[in-house]
């Protein structure tokens, strides 16, 4: 998975939960949810998405509440990769923990526009606007992090532990 290809979809500064998953729609399944997703600013918004789209958004995207639909929402759309100046704190622990990859580098929404093709090279930290052949930097995650994504978020790497504990415990008997 060193370079991954998509379209942009852009978004600005401030992108809160509420916006992301109105409070409105928290009672319903995720799937009900998805129909509601940025609503407050793009009607619709989950008719449009395609396989591979690439959120790219300005400064603090996912501020306000710690709701952990506001990122399993963007999860369930098929969205696999948040592109941003910056991001609150408990959303970025939310997309590791969810196994969506949360990139982060200084003024990178001003080099992409709504459409645009990206293209992410993961394991050299380089976004590159493939219109315009812009590149901008980023440190990729690694260690723990780096692990947890790569195992589909927390759930599934626990699982995967677990079921090769169990491998391991099952061999020694």
């Amino acid at each position: 998975m060193a370079t991954i290809k998509g379209r942009v979809r852009k978004f600005g500064d401030n992108v809160d939960t509420d916006t992301i998953t109105p409070a409105s729609t928290l009672h319903f399944p995720i799937q009900e949810i998805q129909k509601y997703a940025f609503g407050p600013i793009f009607h619709e918004f989950y008719k449009t998405v395609q396989k591979n789209d690439i959120i790219v958004a300005g400064n603090n995207f996912g501020c306000g509440s710690s709701r952990e639909q506001a990122t399993e929402v963007v999860k369930e759309l098929g969205i696999h990769f948040i592109v941003c100046n910056s991001m609150a704190r408990i959303y970025f622990r939310n997309c590791i923990a969810l196994g969506l990859y949360p990139i982060l580098s200084k003024e990178v929404s001003r080099l992409f526009n709504e459409g645009d093709e990206i293209e992410i090279d993961i394991e050299h930290g380089e976004l590159k606007n493939l219109n315009t052949r812009e590149k901008v930097s980023f440190k990729p995650l690694s260690g723990d992090l780096k692990r947890i994504l790569d195992g589909g978020g927390i759930l599934p790497l626990l699982k995967k532990i677990t079921e090769g504990a169990d491998i391991l415990h099952t061999q020694t008997q």
